[in-house]
């Protein structure tokens, strides 16, 4: 949604006062209070870019907003921080970060007698899930999450504070684009640390038929209108950075390059941060 005038001073007025009326009803200590008070010397909105998605067809894009001097920046971090840690620990079960690890999952699913000369691959992914998750369902789902893991307070704050916080984050969200300025009415910040934590790639593995697994889907489709999952099923997928192979019920696995993959790295004198290099070697060492 376009907007004619700039809401920076009133956003900042906002999260300042709501701040303000968490700390006074003590729903929030001095310090959780102080690190989410956004900086008052250099506010700015958020700037919208596009990265070109080179290894797919057509090349799309990905925007991404540069929030780093948004008035909801600070507190974005701040829940990052205490609930990120939460999302790690009861979802690690099925959460993979790496070739290495998916790898170590389906030799365990393949040590319990699970996999079968017929079992199929099939990656998901969600269409522009940054764009187009509903605010509301996001909100009622964070909630949920933390409540189904017995949490009714995160670092002694209580679940109903740490929605009004979060709903800061997504709701008071307005970017500048061509000069023009935009309030998104669906979905978060792909850049904020908060919504960082949405994941949209998929792997799973199906030991019925290919028509049962679209139909599901496809089912799974018609659940909400403006969120889509696209997919594909194959006895042979790549998934991050393995290709994984069911060769009449024996796993193969090899190291998997996009096509757009660039065959060098960042040069060790360039202005990166130290890090990066390190991160580098760690990288190719685990593709090796």
């Amino acid at each position: 949604m376009e907007l004619s005038v700039n809401p920076l001073e009133e956003i900042q007025d906002k999260v300042i006062q709501s701040l303000n009326q968490l700390r006074e009803k003590k729903l929030i200590l001095l310090w959780q209070y102080n690190k989410m008070m956004p900086d008052r010397t250099q506010p700015e909105l958020a700037h919208l870019y596009f990265n070109p998605k080179i290894h797919k067809e057509n090349i799309p894009v990905r925007p991404i907003e540069n929030t780093i001097h948004a008035p909801t920046t600070n507190i974005s971090k701040f829940l990052s921080e205490i609930i990120s840690p939460i999302f790690d620990s009861k979802c690690g079960s099925t959460t993979v970060i790496d070739g290495v690890s998916l790898i170590k999952e389906l030799n365990e699913y393949i040590r319990k007698g699970l996999f079968k000369p017929s079992t199929l691959f099939c990656t998901l992914g969600i269409r522009n899930l940054y764009a187009m998750l509903p605010q509301e369902e996001a909100l009622n789902i964070l909630v949920e999450l933390l409540r189904v893991h017995g949490y009714e307070k995160v670092k002694g704050i209580p679940l109903d504070t740490i929605r009004q916080l979060a709903s800061l984050v997504l709701q008071e969200n307005v970017f500048v684009y061509n000069k023009k300025i935009y309030k998104p009415v669906l979905g978060g910040a792909m850049g904020s640390p908060f919504t960082l934590t949405y994941i949209d790639d998929i792997f799973m593995t199906w030991n019925k038929s290919e028509t049962e697994l679209k139909n599901l889907l496809e089912q799974a489709n018609t659940w909400y209108p403006n969120i889509k999952l696209e997919y594909q099923i194959s006895q042979s997928s790549p998934f991050l950075d393995i290709l994984l192979t069911n060769n009449n019920g024996i796993l193969s696995t090899v190291v998997y390059h996009k096509l757009a993959a660039e065959l060098y790295v960042v040069p060790f004198l360039s202005d990166h941060s130290r890090h990066t290099f390190v991160n580098v070697i760690q990288t190719t060492l685990a593709r090796a």
